[in-house]
């Protein structure tokens, strides 16, 4: 039998997140309820911007929960996957935009 550490069903259990600190839990629910609403950018969008951010971010969680919400809202495979590379995009280029300190550093410390 295999175990999983990121079970499925747990996401479910998203709303009980509060458990051991409900003040915190209320304040984040209210502010994610906000952030998600129409507003410059449709619900249907930041579902989009929130499943390539689920990727980036590498929660199977988000993933799965943003991946049903972009198939609800008609998305096709092909945007979707197109909206995960261009996730992979900016965190690749955020990775080699950090090589820039490296350089720096050898520049420093060369004789």
């Amino acid at each position: 039998m295999s175990k999983q550490y990121y079970k499925p069903e747990d996401l479910k259990k998203f709303g009980s997140i509060g458990k051991y600190q409900q003040p915190m839990a209320e304040k984040f629910f209210a502010w994610y309820g906000e952030v998600f609403k129409e507003g410059a950018l449709t619900e249907k969008e930041k579902d989009l911007i929130a499943l390539a951010v689920a990727h980036v971010v590498q929660c199977p969680y988000c993933i799965d929960a943003y991946t049903t919400n972009c198939v609800k809202n008609g998305y096709s495979e092909e945007q979707m996957m197109e909206a995960v590379h261009v996730g992979a995009a900016i965190k690749g280029g955020a990775t080699l935009a950090h090589s820039v300190q490296m350089m720096n550093k050898i520049d420093e410390i060369s004789f």
